[in-house]
């Protein structure tokens, strides 16, 4: 490999022969990214793109906020604490306090706080475990089209037939069921799911808990109706079953309300919670749960890295920024009709391609009937300088996540590049 002492960046040839096949988004996004701002990254050439993707729901406060920024390289600069494990720490102590202030204590929601890992699978793990655990009965009912993470449990109760093949090994103990829109309009709601636990010929193992996203991002950008939500949380009750909700892409925000299950008013058993969590792309994790499902022994479930002091940090200061009252809910919303309203205009353009729009708050998605078309416009939108992914069981969905601090202006501009890449690729 060719080396210039002089200059400290990679020959870019590194990545094709160092790095994993594995690797994905730079296949779609080929060029090297080298610094970020608010709603754009810039590559090594100081091409800007406007970022709809925001580190797949992580970055909902934009690149390099510069109010948590402050808040991270204050507390740096003093020598706090980085790495903590579960040790109690200033850092920790004032993240808690926050978040019960901003957040649990204005919805009155009664959670306990655990830290179990700093990634969304690792929340997804220990909500699987503590609900069998506490039940004491192995399965765990999950929907069609579900993403919940890539380790072993997550991907149990993942629909994604391509993820769950990586496994390598069978994937056992949950059961999916028809998510809200999976079936006809003439199914009842929940039928077929209450006839398999009432039915003593069935075959269901009686479940320990359901787990479910209000919005399926991985899954295509399908929402789940308030009124479906609520059924499911009366079907859990009524058969002793623990009701999880999945808010790891869907929190902190992203639908308007800070947990995307408040417009229904479902109060769930358990919830998990990561990506924007740290507001700056740091990982960490929460897993929340009612006081009676304590059960865990101490050290039961732990992990190495979940006490992340600079993600308490830049988390609390998110906290103090956005959510004392609720004015980033209402731009959040109000951003939301602007991007539906564009939305409906391209679908109006093309109504031969386009199967419809879906979406809450500011995840939204542009479905296509040739599967192969929502590749082509994010390579030309790429190309254009907007970053969107696709999702969906066949990635026939354009995906739109915008961070909830983008502008009117930059909004427009991303929406009116979308919509030539969809022109254009006709």
């Amino acid at each position: 490999m060719n080396r210039n002492h002089g200059d400290a960046s990679p020959d870019p040839d590194v990545f094709e022969t160092l790095e994993s096949e594995v690797r994905s988004y730079c296949r779609g996004w080929p060029t090297v990214f080298d610094r970020a701002h608010g709603s754009y990254l810039y590559d090594e050439q100081g091409r800007a793109y406007l970022d709809f993707f925001a580190g797949a729901g992580s970055l909902n406060y934009g690149h390099n906020n510069p109010v948590l920024k402050s808040a991270l390289l204050d507390y740096l600069g003093r020598d706090g604490i980085t790495h903590g494990l579960d040790m109690s720490t200033a850092a920790k102590r004032a993240f808690l306090q926050a978040f019960q202030d901003a957040i649990l204590g204005p919805r009155q929601l009664p959670y306990k706080v655990m830290f179990p890992g700093p990634t969304g699978t690792n929340a997804v793990e220990a909500a699987l475990k503590l609900a069998r655990k506490v039940k004491g009965r192995e399965t765990v009912v999950s929907f069609t089209n579900a993403f919940h993470g890539m380790t072993l449990g997550a991907l149990a109760v993942t629909g994604n037939t391509f993820k769950r093949a990586g496994a390598g090994v069978p994937l056992v103990h949950s059961t999916p069921l028809p998510y809200d829109g999976y079936l006809d309009d003439a199914t009842p709601d929940f039928a077929w799911f209450e006839r398999l636990l009432t039915d003593r010929g069935s075959g269901l193992d009686h479940p320990a808990a359901v787990i479910v996203e209000t919005v399926q991002g991985e899954g295509g950008i399908n929402v789940a109706r308030p009124e479906w939500l609520r059924g499911l949380g009366e079907l859990c009750r009524r058969h002793d079953m623990l009701l999880i909700v999945d808010d790891v892409q869907m929190g902190c925000g992203r639908t308007g309300a800070f947990f995307s299950f408040e417009e229904s008013g479902v109060v769930p058993d358990i919830v998990t919670v990561s990506k924007s969590i740290s507001g700056y792309g740091l990982p960490m994790a929460l897993c929340l749960f009612t006081p009676e499902l304590d059960a865990w022994e101490p050290g039961e479930h732990n992990g190495t890295f979940r006490g992340n002091n600079p993600a308490f940090v830049t988390a609390t200061a998110a906290l103090d920024a956005y959510w004392t009252d609720d004015q980033l809910e209402k731009q959040t919303l109000l951003r939301g009709e602007q991007v539906s309203q564009e939305l409906a205009t391209i679908r109006a353009e093309h109504p031969d391609e386009v199967k419809g729009i879906r979406g809450r708050g500011l995840v939204w998605g542009l479905p296509f009937h040739d599967t192969r078309r929502a590749a082509r416009v994010a390579a030309r939108a790429f190309q254009l300088g907007l970053l969107v992914e696709t999702s969906g069981p066949d990635s026939e969905v354009i995906k739109l996540l915008p961070p909830l601090t983008v502008t009117p202006d930059e909004l427009d501009e991303g929406l009116r590049t979308l919509s030539r890449a969809v022109r254009e690729t006709a």
